[in-house]
């Protein structure tokens, strides 16, 4: 097995770097840089310039608009775009319902739902978890009726990520309570337009707007929707989660992390001298560094198997176990490192124009914030306790 990039790939790192630095908006990629995220529009526009390049959703077959690269150039791009602060297209679409639809979609649903999504036409958001089921997904309670030539769904899903800008959503719904709570589900796609459809806040101890409620009040859904063979909704729900377990091990977006750590304990002091002189912080550094080396080769060999023809599974588990775990401890660091500074801020405090001054320096703002929300990455997904059941199970332990 070859770790090492080829002279082909690393060509196509410099082109991909070279186009991300004439065309990445300056502000976008400090925003990544301040821990803050792009607006609707702001991410809309990037989205924009992705699509125009042909690198909007590079993961799909290229009938559909993808690039045709292979696992090691999605890797390559996916890095490059982290380490340049290039915030990654909206997932629920591109990375998760486009993959069930290319398994489990009709030809009709493929030629409806996926050029809307390249054009922006359609913002998708993910109607799975409720009040009552999170990791034991299959408890869902959320219900819909065939009636005649469509569905009628009534119920409730929360925690529902950027559900505030999104105009669809594909929903996970209990179609029959017969047998094995998982044999009862079906996938459904709904337009959020349908009357009965109300979409709540949830407010965010730092005062942001990214998740919701979404209620279901005798929502009418055209049968058409329903994707995959009904009541075997669960299967499209596995297919899906693999791929959005994948997608939280981000090695780019780690190793900006880590320079910028690195270039934080430099400047800030501790006793007269540089944090980064300090044996204590500078030992938990080291070791967070090694993590991040053992997080990137097995990143590369899932990569090295798929190019090989293998289809992991136990894999998914262990990058989102890994990629997490690693992430939140860069966000410890930082915290600690900034000290003082680390404290929860006003989004707007960081927008031109604002009268109000900014305590310390500018990297320091989000890092309280940060911290507390990257809480969640070991959660969603799939919670880490629930992966690592996942991998006993498939490694017969």
């Amino acid at each position: 097995m070859d770790l090492n990039f080829t002279p082909k790939q690393l060509a196509f790192r410099d082109e991909v770097r070279q186009w991300l630095a004439e065309n990445l908006p300056p502000q976008y990629a400090e925003k990544s840089r301040q821990g803050r995220v792009l607006t609707k529009d702001e991410t809309e526009h990037w989205q924009s310039l992705l699509n125009a390049k042909g690198w909007l959703a590079p993961h799909w077959p290229v009938e559909h608009g993808g690039t045709g690269w292979g696992p090691v150039e999605l890797y390559i791009f996916g890095e490059e775009m982290a380490l340049a602060g290039a915030q990654p297209a909206v997932p629920f679409g591109f990375k998760m319902l486009a993959p069930v639809l290319f398994k489990f979609g009709t030809d009709a649903q493929k030629a409806k739902w996926l050029p809307r999504m390249l054009s922006g036409e359609d913002w998708w958001c993910q109607g799975y978890s409720e009040p009552g089921s999170g990791s034991d997904l299959a408890s869902l309670k959320t219900s819909a009726v065939l009636d005649g030539d469509h569905f009628v769904v009534n119920g409730q899903k929360t925690w529902t990520s950027l559900g505030q800008h999104a105009n669809m959503i594909f929903v996970l719904v209990r179609t029959s309570n017969q047998g094995k709570p998982q044999e009862g589900i079906s996938f459904i796609l709904v337009d959020m337009n349908t009357p009965g459809v109300e979409v709540r806040p949830i407010k965010l101890v730092d005062g942001s707007h990214e998740v919701n409620e979404v209620w279901f009040t005798d929502v009418k859904v055209p049968a058409e929707n329903l994707v995959g063979e009904i009541n075997s909704g669960w299967t499209c729900a596995k297919y899906l989660l693999g791929y959005e377990r994948a997608n939280t091990g981000n090695a780019g977006r780690q190793k900006r992390q880590l320079a910028e750590l690195k270039t934080i304990a430099r400047e800030q002091y501790r006793n007269g001298k540089p944090l980064i002189e300090d044996p204590l912080f500078a030992a938990r550094l080291a070791r967070a560094e090694i993590r991040l080396m053992d997080f990137e080769t097995t990143c590369l060999r899932v990569l090295s198997a798929v190019a090989g023809g293998d289809m992991p599974m136990a894999e998914a588990s262990i990058i989102k176990v890994m990629g997490s775990e690693l992430l939140q401890e860069f966000d410890t660091l930082k915290r600690k490192a900034v000290g003082r500074y680390a404290v929860p801020f006003e989004p707007g405090i960081l927008e031109k124009g604002t009268n109000a001054e900014l305590p310390g320096p500018a990297y320091a703002a989000a890092a309280s914030a940060a911290y507390h929300n990257d809480r969640k990455v070991s959660i969603y997904a799939g919670s880490n306790e629930i992966q690592k059941n996942i991998v006993s199970k498939i490694a017969g332990l």
